[in-house]
């Protein structure tokens, strides 16, 4: 059986034993490291190789996840890196999808939604707390619009519908139930409306639609 990998970066003893039993125990998912500074990281998660990692913005001693995520990224292009924080200011927000996050958590999120997370950023999606996505939304819609791009309006109405709630920050299954549609349908039409607007993620389709 092939494991979703993951990495977990954070100062707070805790929670990196919680996080790894809950990963560790639940089918398809391997916890193959739990790091405690940035430094660690930068030095072992490269040797590791996980598929995704899970990183808390503050790591203590003035040392920050997202410095991390700015210097790994670009050297570990498969490697998927998620932040889960109990930040929710959009300064951070901005901050970790610009140096190369591709999702972004909640710690108080429930386990159920962070494994539906982890398996979303792994098969190419950008989670987000719906809490996030609504601030990534309304910084979108504030920005002044860009001229039209003419490439939103290849998008079908189902294309379109599913960006919606997308931005909602609902995962691939809660749009399904919505929509009364199987994952995979869902997975095919967010495909679809990456390669219809030139975009690789969640956040640049977001962004694409929105007008940023």
């Amino acid at each position: 059986m092939k494991y979703i990998s993951v990495c977990i970066v954070d100062d707070n003893p805790e929670l990196r034993t919680v996080l790894s039993e809950i990963i560790t125990m639940s089918d398809g998912y391997l916890c193959v490291g739990t790091l405690n500074t940035a430094a660690e990281a930068i030095k072992r998660i490269p040797e590791i190789g996980p598929d995704v990692v899970l990183m808390d913005i503050n790591l203590g001693s003035g040392e920050s996840g997202i410095d991390c995520v700015r210097e790994l990224k670009p050297r570990m292009r498969s490697t998927n890196f998620m932040m889960c924080t109990v930040y929710e200011e959009d300064e951070k927000i901005f901050e970790a999808l610009s140096a190369g996050a591709s999702g972004y958590i909640l710690k108080k999120t429930t386990p159920t939604k962070m494994l539906e997370a982890i398996r979303e950023l792994h098969e190419g999606g950008s989670p987000m707390s719906s809490q996030i996505a609504r601030k990534v939304v309304a910084a979108f819609q504030n920005k002044p619009a860009n001229s039209p791009d003419s490439t939103i309006e290849n998008l079908s109405s189902r294309e379109k519908e599913i960006l919606e709630w997308l931005s909602k920050g609902l995962t691939y299954k809660e749009i399904a139930a919505e929509l009364f549609i199987s994952q995979e349908t869902v997975r095919k039409h967010v495909y679809h409306i990456y390669e219809k607007l030139h975009v690789s993620n969640r956040t640049e389709a977001l962004n694409k639609f929105f007008g940023r």
